[in-house]
């Protein structure tokens, strides 16, 4: 199995002037090899592949105009090569969206392969530097002397912060023990998840807290000269705000899907459209504060690596207007109904406990039916109750 350790590192001015060289001479190769490949398409209609890119990229070095490329190492420009075309091949297979264009202004990264860097007890020699690159190892349970990493990435965030991450091939780690517990999973805005024993996880609504010092922060840097170094710093300090968003917004998806692959032995939940669902201008900036996609990433992986199941029903199952107790289905309910009684049991719901008890009954439903309920990545792959059309009153248990 495959992890990464992500530590801050702290280079020397002359280290981060040598990386931000090795920055600019990969983004320029990225967006010059993608030009020649649009171009290519367009007028031959021709697919490039790697060895195809690779040489356009040796022709490039070879050229008065781009000879500065060879003032870097070459392995950080032969990754970018590799990416760009595991990009396209995600694309045409479906999987990713069209490969874009690197922008100065964002994330900066470069990649080293064990042919570019050299890693001795603990300490880590990137090309062409002569100096080690401090880092702080942030696992005390981990010798960093230990680890054999296969790839090493230097990036440098939009706020000015620099990481190193190292790739490291470890064993699969120990399963946990049965807890002979299942749980439904209702993911929403007003609380974050309901689950189908009554338990809700507050919406911490991270984005929200912080809104009023990143609207104070975007403003200054509005009225700033743009290219000065005012303009800069506080695009800076923009940037550091948004970071700590998203540092607490990992941190308490971490700690929630920690904690459910923990106590529970299956886990349902409801495969969510959430690029469709933040097309609605009212409950886009709320939707995405959530991280749905990235709790549902982490429940699917953690599940894996210990031991776990995790199954993920329709998304068109009616959970939140279907009663639990008799399996009437409401013909319409409406979002700001968080109460609503059942008119043929009298059985009164609250909305989101409902949902979460009709995710689990039809989760335990299709495994029922042996389909691969397991997966956890696009929504594109097809469960068994996608592929039958049932009654909604399928699979939830009537009094």
């Amino acid at each position: 199995m495959r992890t990464a350790y992500k530590c801050r590192a702290y280079p020397t001015p002359e280290q981060a002037s040598a990386l931000n060289r090795t920055f600019g001479c990969v983004r320029v190769v990225w967006n010059r090899t993608l030009a020649w490949r649009r171009a290519r398409y367009r007028t031959e209609r021709t697919k490039i592949g790697f060895v195809q890119a690779n040489a356009y990229l040796t022709a490039m070095k070879a050229t008065d105009e781009l000879a500065w490329l060879n003032e870097v190492s070459s392995v950080p420009l032969q990754q970018a090569i590799r990416h760009q075309q595991a990009a396209f091949t995600n694309f045409f297979a479906g999987r990713a969206r069209y490969p874009r264009y690197k922008s100065r202004t964002g994330r900066q990264s470069a990649e080293y392969t064990r042919s570019g860097f050299r890693y001795r007890d603990g300490r880590l020699w990137l090309a062409k530097m002569d100096a080690p690159l401090a880092f702080v190892w942030s696992w005390p349970e981990v010798d960093p002397a230990s680890i054999d990493p296969t790839t090493v990435t230097v990036s440098r965030g939009p706020c000015g912060r620099w990481y190193v991450s190292f790739a490291v091939d470890v064993a699969v780690p120990d399963r946990l023990p049965a807890t002979a517990a299942v749980v439904g999973v209702d993911l929403g805005v007003k609380d974050f998840a309901v689950t189908s024993d009554g338990d809700k996880i507050p919406n911490p609504r991270h984005l929200a807290k912080r809104e009023r010092n990143l609207a104070r922060y975007q403003r200054r840097q509005a009225r700033k000269v743009k290219g000065s170094s005012n303009h800069r710093k506080a695009k800076a300090k923009v940037a550091r705000a948004h970071r700590k968003v998203r540092a607490s917004r990992t941190d308490f998806l971490h700690k929630t899907s920690t904690r459910l692959v923990r106590d529970h032995d299956v886990i349902v939940i409801k495969d969510l459209a959430v690029a469709n669902l933040v097309r609605n201008p009212r409950l886009a900036k709320a939707i995405s504060d959530c991280g749905w996609a990235a709790f549902r990433r982490m429940l699917g992986y953690k599940a894996a690596w210990y031991g776990r199941r995790l199954i993920v029903v329709d998304r068109w199952l009616p959970s939140s207007k279907t009663c639990s107790a008799c399996g009437h289905l409401l013909e319409r309910l409406l979002l700001g109904m968080r109460t609503w009684q059942c008119p043929s049991c009298g059985t009164r719901h609250d909305r989101d406990l409902n949902a979460a008890k009709n995710i689990l009954a039809a989760g335990l439903a299709v495994s029922a039916c042996g389909g691969d309920v397991r997966h956890s990545g696009s929504a594109r792959v097809q469960s068994p109750m996608k592929q039958e059309p049932r009654p909604a009153k399928v699979g939830i248990p009537r009094l």
